[in-house]
């Protein structure tokens, strides 16, 4: 099929307490099917954890009569925790990442001292690498590795469309931070720079969506939207200004509040620590860790 021509059916689901949005991606031929970005809900006070969220998406792929044929993560995300494996058992499909997920779980291997972590990436069945393509049924996907946020941030290019995780938001939310350790703010810039030289009428989906001034949440625009519009890309014409305008607001923002709980479960593949002999698991933390 012409990547130019091939145009998935994105359906999107908004999830209130983390602002993130999680998304099935169709083959509208074949029916088949990506889920990306999936949650696992988990709730800090109590210590809940629970499978709502994505049993929503099971639901809707049940109802729409898809198959699913991939669990895409975009990166080990920081304010909320994965289904990916949740999702893998429910449905047998193969979950996948980018392969500079190693890079990720040896930082965050050290910052947890968890020694006998296997910092390989053998948590997911697949590893992408930079322009690596793969198909959800006919529909054809390019791998874009787009780092900034994290050191393991890719974007997916599915025909027309391109989920963007956490590089750019809505245009009148500006750009995401990067101040997670392994962040960079210049790396960001040249990553949204390579999302922006992709066709202008390209749909580009994003990882979250914070409800500017109070309105809806949105999570759908395009490359020339983007271009034209982005608070951010409006105000820093260059990767100086860009860093500059960045850095500084990075400092004014609170770590999230699930970081040191997500990035344990999150950089195993979405798996909960195994229970321990009391048949309960608990999470760690390592005190002084993020300054």
């Amino acid at each position: 099929m012409d990547v130019a021509l091939a145009r998935p059916q994105v359906s999107g689901f908004y999830d209130k307490p983390t602002g993130a949005i999680q998304y099935v991606v169709a083959d509208p031929t074949t029916k088949r099917c990506a889920i990306i970005d999936p949650i696992l809900d988990f709730d800090e006070k109590s210590g809940a954890t629970g499978t709502k969220s994505a049993d929503a998406l099971l639901d809707f792929v049940r109802e729409q009569g898809l198959g699913v044929e991939w669990v895409l993560d975009t990166h080990p995300h920081a304010d909320h925790f994965s289904a990916a494996h949740y999702l893998k058992q429910k449905t047998g499909a193969p979950t996948a990442i980018g392969d500079r997920i190693v890079d990720v779980q040896a930082l965050w291997k050290a910052i947890y001292n968890w020694p006998d972590f296997p910092a390989d990436g053998s948590q997911w069945d697949r590893l992408f690498a930079d322009g690596e393509t793969f198909r959800i049924g006919t529909l054809p996907v390019r791998v874009l590795f787009s780092p900034g946020h994290t050191l393991a941030s890719i974007t997916y290019v599915i025909g027309d469309t391109a989920f963007i995780h956490d590089t750019l938001f809505m245009p009148d939310s500006g750009s995401a931070r990067a101040d997670f350790p392994g962040g960079s703010a210049a790396r960001l810039w040249r990553s949204i720079q390579d999302i922006l030289a992709l066709p202008d009428e390209t749909r580009l989906f994003v990882g979250h969506d914070y409800q500017a001034g109070g309105r809806e949440a949105r999570w759908e625009s395009t490359v020339a939207e983007q271009k034209a519009g982005n608070i951010h890309l409006v105000a820093a014409h260059t990767e100086a200004d860009f860093v500059g305008l960045r850095e500084a607001r990075d400092k004014t923002l609170p770590m999230p509040r699930l970081i040191l709980h997500a990035l344990q479960v999150n950089m195993n593949g979405g798996r909960l620590p195994e229970p321990e002999a009391n048949g309960r698991r608990y999470l760690k933390f390592p005190l002084d860790g993020l300054r």
